[in-house]
């Protein structure tokens, strides 16, 4: 017996100190290289040639520092503390616009109703030219707006071209807390179906209470037979906040999401706390590369669980979760202390950061392994969420990309509308404005090269540096030329494209985002295959894999 206890003490000893031996390496190695960065950062800002900044210098050493993690730890320094709130809580103080550049001009894009900007008569496509009698340009867009947001109650003053740059405006602008929404849109689209749309932007503090509070709200006008949740572009948010989301479709003790850390015990696990509001309405998922985070954690527990359809692209991939922690001196660190975990256990973190990178002493590569949702069908981790229904939603006309991007149908509609503003957006005629459209690229000397004139140009380039001749190089000539009308035949050949985006752009300005929104869900593969397959229970049930009632 007295062996037996010696033998015992030996080993708890021996266990004991290898865990103080580790626990003291952990420790022994953050004091050395503290203080040998301490050393050097003193060194270098004593004794380098040039005169350093000590405070630039440590944080590009933070930045540097971090960089070798993930791009989601981040350290926020005093300028960006806002940016916290605004993640968080959706508010900040500012007069209600977003600002992007077109055509190398600084250019109001989006104005939020409701708020100063709106009330005091900026506009859509209107060109900052100053910002409290500072000259901006598009160089200075990561600056403005720093300099528009600020305490509400301050004023700031904008300067505007409008019209086609032909009227100069002034504007004193008294700055409010901008609250933002996180559901853009919610209503019964078509208007004449029991079918309700939701939009989802971010997942910021309110975002659940606002989708209880619209379908609470569309309750009560008519039934709702089926739902289209788009969480395409939306970046994710908060984790709490996609759960409470999820609350709201899925029932009640189901396991949503769950979240390991480092430790094994630091395990997780959020459930539906709640009966929800929709609990067997038929819903689609839409989601594209630019869903991600909380989007996915929705999506995810809406496929895990069989609740409904999701249908779009592959979603971005993001399967971490980060914390916010204060520092000093007004200084925070978003760090990344958790994976989650879908209902059915996979984790759909794409690119793993840990990969070949010494950083890591251990490690952890996520495989692209095989999971069950509830109906038993097959789901993947590993590679952000994959939709039940593959749609992809793409631009036909490589025209109509070239004239989206250097902000043509913008600018066009800018000026169709300040010359036709008695004409009724819903009289527009559709043959006369395109006419107008191509005067206007003419006037404009829009520059367009289709791709495969690039091609030809290519071929043409190489058939000259070999010095090949003859019917090779007169064929590619003759085809150059035949090429010319190409320009004129891409426009009719995509007229009803073209004609599409212009009007979700003049809709915006005749009357509002939600009007631009509904006008672009004319056009929306996605959203049009979401109600087809309302329509056809059959196959609706098929892709859950679920018996037809």
């Amino acid at each position: 017996m007295k062996k037996a206890v010696l033998v015992l003490s030996i080993i708890s000893i021996f266990v004991l100190g290898f865990y103080i031996q580790r626990s003291g390496d952990i420790y022994y190695e953050i004091s050395k290289n503290m203080e040998m960065f301490g050393k050097i950062y003193k060194e270098i800002s004593f004794n380098y040639v040039d005169e350093i900044n000590p405070e630039e210098f440590m944080r590009e050493g933070i930045k540097g520092m971090l960089k070798s993690l993930d791009p989601y730890t981040v350290f926020i320094d005093e300028s960006k503390q806002d940016d916290i709130d605004l993640m968080t809580n959706g508010k900040y103080g500012g007069i209600g616009v977003t600002i992007g550049v077109r055509n190398d001009k600084v250019t109001i894009t989006e104005i939020i109703e409701g708020y100063a900007a709106q009330k005091q008569g900026l506009r859509i496509g209107d060109v900052v030219i100053e910002v409290d009698g500072q000259p901006i340009t598009s160089s200075d867009i990561d600056d403005l707006s720093a300099k528009v947001k600020g305490e509400p109650g301050t004023t700031v003053q904008l300067k505007v071209l409008r019209n086609n740059d032909r009227d100069t405006l002034q504007f004193n602008i008294i700055r409010e807390e901008i609250v933002i929404k996180n559901l853009v849109y919610a209503g019964f689209y078509p208007e004449n179906s029991n079918n309700v749309y939701l939009k989802l932007t971010n997942f910021s503090r309110s975002a659940s209470e606002e989708i209880k509070n619209a379908l609470k709200k569309l309750k009560e006008e008519k039934p709702i037979h089926s739902i289209v949740l788009d969480l395409r572009g939306n970046p994710g948010g908060l984790l709490d906040i996609a759960v409470d989301v999820c609350n709201k479709f899925l029932q009640k003790d189901l396991l949503i999401v769950s979240t390991r850390g480092r430790e094994a015990s630091s395990e997780k696990k959020y459930f539906a706390k709640e009966e929800p509001i929709v609990p067997n309405e038929k819903l689609v998922v839409l989601i594209n590369e630019n869903s991600a985070s909380a989007s996915e954690i929705v999506a995810g527990a809406i496929q895990d669980h069989d609740r409904g359809i999701i249908l779009g692209t592959q979603s971005f991939g993001k399967g971490l979760v980060q914390t916010i922690t204060p520092i000093s001196y007004n200084t925070s660190l978003k760090i990344t202390t958790a994976k989650y975990y879908t209902p059915s256990g996979r984790c759909i973190q794409k690119i793993d950061y840990s990969k070949k990178n010494k950083v890591f002493s251990t490690p952890h590569i996520e495989e692209r392994s095989e999971f069950t949702t509830d109906n038993q069908r097959r789901v993947y981790s590993a590679g952000g969420i994959t939709p039940d229904t593959l749609v992809k939603f793409e631009i036909e006309g490589e025209i109509t990309k070239e004239l989206l991007a250097k902000g043509i149908i913008f600018d066009f509609a800018d000026k169709y509308y300040y010359t036709n503003q008695s004409t009724k957006f819903e009289r527009l005629n559709d043959n006369k404005v395109f006419s107008e459209f191509i005067s206007y690229i003419k006037s404009k000397e829009f520059n367009y090269t289709p791709e495969v004139e690039k091609n030809l140009n290519a071929l043409i380039d190489e058939l000259e540096k070999n010095k090949i001749n003859g019917k090779i190089m007169n064929a590619a000539s003759k085809l150059k030329d035949e090429l010319k009308n190409y320009f004129d035949k891409e426009l009719e050949k995509y007229k009803s494209e073209i004609l599409g985006y212009f009007k979700i752009e003049l809709a915006t300005r005749y009357y509002n985002q939600k009007k631009g929104l509904e006008e672009s869900l004319k056009y929306d593969k996605q959203f049009n295959t979401a109600l087809t397959l309302f329509e056809n229970e059959t196959v609706y049930n098929k892709l859950l894999n679920k018996k037809n009632n």
